[in-house]
């Protein structure tokens, strides 16, 4: 596997790490969003190579088939000020990198692939959140409030794991019943935000891609413009 940048390209890539399979109604809202936003491309964990990518979604689809190559492109994300967004079990997989990375808790584990580990970071939710909509309620004066709005809104879930452990150092920016740290975000990094909502559904039924996804576009548009020739 390789994470170095490439800059010498003009045109701008997005990689959209995760597992595809169409039969899933969370990944064909991806492929949507990839219509409207043509610098989004699918990128298979097991060929996870983001060397030549200017920012990184991390996108539903757990288990991954490499969860310990979905690990690594976050923390080389984080660590290289690459702007980076985790939705879903994208926002679970950020979670357990930061804590075991920055935290230094080496036993930081998932429970859906290691539900025996020592400790757990991301665990199950108390109600599954399968295929259910929840109101997303916004922390005024956060990255994700900036990009949203103050005012809560129904956010599409697909999943039944959340965060379970505080992490000292990020920044909640989005909560919601039921389901508990909605967003979470690195106030210091260029643009580093995980929610467990997932965006892009509702993507083809509204024609339009959801702020979320628009905000890493343009932060990765930002981050190139200002590098130098």
């Amino acid at each position: 596997m390789f994470f170095e940048c490439n800059h010498r390209r003009v045109s701008l890539a997005i990689a959209a790490l995760g597992d595809r399979n169409p039969e899933y109604l969370t990944h064909r809202e991806i492929d949507a969003t990839i219509a409207l936003a043509p610098e989004i491309r699918w990128v298979g964990t097991e060929d996870a190579r983001i060397d030549g990518y200017d920012g990184l979604w991390v996108v539903p689809g757990t288990p991954y088939r490499d969860e310990d190559a979905v690990l690594e492109a976050i923390r080389f994300t984080r660590e290289e000020g690459m702007p980076v967004l985790g939705t879903c079990g994208g926002f679970q997989h950020m979670a357990v990198e930061y804590a075991r990375n920055v935290l230094g808790i080496a036993g930081a584990a998932h429970a859906e692939t290691d539900p025996e580990g020592e400790t757990i970071i991301v665990g199950a939710l108390a109600c599954s959140l399968v295929g259910q909509e929840r109101t997303v309620i916004p922390v005024p004066g956060t990255r994700l409030a900036a990009i949203c709005g103050s005012e809560s809104f129904a956010g599409f879930h697909y999943c039944n794991y959340g965060l379970t452990a505080d992490l000292p150092g990020v920044v909640v920016s989005a909560h919601a019943d039921d389901a508990g740290v909605e967003a979470f975000e690195l106030p210091d990094h260029p643009f580093y935000l995980a929610t467990l909502f997932q965006p892009q559904v509702g993507t083809a039924e509204r024609g339009s891609i959801h702020p979320v996804l628009s905000a890493l576009v343009a932060a990765v548009s930002g981050a190139a413009s200002s590098r130098p020739a």
